[in-house]
């Protein structure tokens, strides 16, 4: 059996001393010019060809990866900026994944899936199965972890939990999301509590049966930095879970928000960073400093600053 999830990402995060995970969302049309006319599309980023977008996002991405592997304990990959590029979207996406995992990384599938049990035994597979020896034979992405809504309810989890069970996965469910609509059905009245605070109350149970060594577990949620005081009511429901917590940078959250989602031992959450790391060359005061040929070094000393940033908040807590 492979190592328990949570243990791996709290030994991750310690050794680098660094809660941020690195959020890959590549858009062709923000990525530094050098990239974009390397593809051969320039001219017209809105529309570009789909393989020659690929090709650029997959350097850019393994260019992020190779610069921040040694400061950061994680890599998310948003999925849908890799769909949306067809079969050479998903060519690019294996192949980042797998130089992440190379580099020592723990992979995030950020995929937010959720179905019928016997589809979620596909999901399942597609995103935490591992790649088969067999070069004939495709059978997962092989994802450390996976997002998942449990809006189908919670035997939909089953099929992912077997691969918590079996080969050291985790997953991060939906509790709380960071944008301003999760109010609109998260936030409801059901029988005198916010649904958010019921589906944390359901995930209770499976949080500590699935506890690692770390006294962690691989049974997360997610929880945005842009709703602290939610984050806090979830923390005392699932005071063991992991959480991984967006909504940082451009959606409004700060790093004192994002305080919130950790236990009071500081541990036990990753934030993540995308918009406000990948493309930090774009904004000050890295725009000047680095320029769009420096997009790696920009993007480093944005993830150092956000850690500092979060490290910082966590010990001005009261």
């Amino acid at each position: 059996m492979s190592a328990h999830f949570a243990d791996r990402l709290a030994a991750a995060i310690a050794d680098r001393e660094c809660p941020v995970c690195l959020g890959l969302d590549p858009r062709f049309a923000w990525l530094p010019r050098c990239l974009r006319e390397s593809a051969g599309r320039a001219g017209s980023p809105s529309e570009p060809d789909p393989r020659a977008a690929a090709r650029a996002i997959g350097e850019f991405g393994r260019a992020l990866i190779d610069g921040l592997a040694d400061v950061v304990p994680a890599c998310k990959f948003q999925i849908a900026f890799y769909e949306a590029l067809g079969a050479d979207g998903i060519r690019t996406l294996e192949e980042t994944v797998a130089r992440a995992k190379a580099k020592g990384l723990i992979v995030i599938s950020d995929a937010k899936r959720g179905d019928i049990e016997s589809t979620a035994e596909a999901y399942a597979r597609a995103h935490l199965g591992a790649t088969s020896p067999d070069a004939d034979a495709w059978t997962g992405l092989d994802a450390d972890a996976l997002t998942v809504s449990p809006f189908p309810g919670m035997d939909t989890l089953a099929p992912y939990l077997a691969y918590c069970r079996t080969a050291g996965k985790g997953l991060f469910v939906l509790v709380k999301t960071s944008n301003p609509g999760s109010a609109d059905f998260q936030d409801l009245d059901v029988c005198g509590e916010p649904l958010y605070q019921h589906i944390a109350r359901k995930l209770q149970p499976l949080a500590e049966r699935y506890r690692g060594h770390s006294g962690l577990s691989s049974i997360g949620a997610v929880v945005g930095a842009t709703y602290p005081e939610h984050a806090r009511r979830v923390r005392q429901v699932l005071p063991d879970s992991f959480f991984l917590v967006p909504g940082i940078g451009p959606q409004g959250g700060t790093a004192e928000a994002a305080a919130a989602a950790f236990r009071d031992d500081g541990r036990g959450a990753l934030v993540s960073a995308s918009r406000a790391v990948l493309y930090a060359f774009r904004d000050e005061p890295y725009a000047t400093r680095f320029g769009e040929d420096g997009f790696v070094k920009a993007s480093r000393e944005a993830v150092l600053n956000l850690a500092q940033q979060v490290r910082h908040a966590l010990r001005g807590r009261p």
